[in-house]
C-alpha cells in the first residue's frame, strides 16, 4: 500500500555542506525541530532518545554521507515506527531542503494538515537560523 505524501521544501541561502552539517547533527534538533525535539537528546548506541511533543521517542538517523540524506526512523511511545525522508540538495550557490510527510492510515485529514504545517514551521526556523 502506498500513502499519500506531501513534499515540503524550502530554499536556504547557504552552501549545501553547511546546511547538511547543521541539520544532520542531532544535537541541533531542539534549536529548529520543535515538531520532534523539545529538549536535549541522549545518544543510545545508533539511536537518539528525544523528549518530543509526542512523548519520549527513539530516532535513528541515516549515516553521514555526501549526498545530503538525513532520512530517519522515529519510534513513537506506542512502539510504532515511522520513516521520515529528509534531504538537502544543491541549488546554485544555496540549498534546498525537502521533508516528505506521509499521510499514514492512523491520521485524519486534520492530523496530516497539522503535521505538514509543523514541518513547514520547523524548516522556516532552520532557514532563519542558518541565514542569520
Amino acid at each position: 500500500m502506498n500513502y499519500p505524501v506531501k513534499h515540503i521544501c524550502i530554499t536556504i541561502n547557504q552552501p549545501m555542506h553547511k546546511v547538511y552539517e547543521f541539520t544532520s547533527d542531532p544535537n541541533n534538533l531542539p534549536l529548529w525541530a520543535a515538531g520532534l525535539a523539545k529538549s536535549k537528546l541522549q545518544q543510545s548506541g545508533e539511536n537518539w532518545i528525544i523528549e518530543s511533543p509526542m512523548g519520549t521517542v527513539k530516532v535513528k538517523f541515516a549515516k553521514k554521507n555526501d549526498y545530503g540524506i538525513i532520512d530517519h526512523y522515529v519510534t513513537l511511545p506506542s512502539g510504532e515506527e515511522n520513516y521520515n525522508p529528509l534531504r538537502v540538495f544543491l541549488n546554485g550557490e544555496g540549498s534546498e531542503i525537502i521533508f516528505s510527510v506521509f499521510h499514514l492510515p492512523r491520521m485524519t485529514e486534520k492530523d496530516f494538515k497539522e503535521d505538514s504545517e509543523r514541518v513547514y514551521e520547523d524548516l522556516k526556523k532552520l532557514k532563519e537560523i542558518l541565514e542569520n
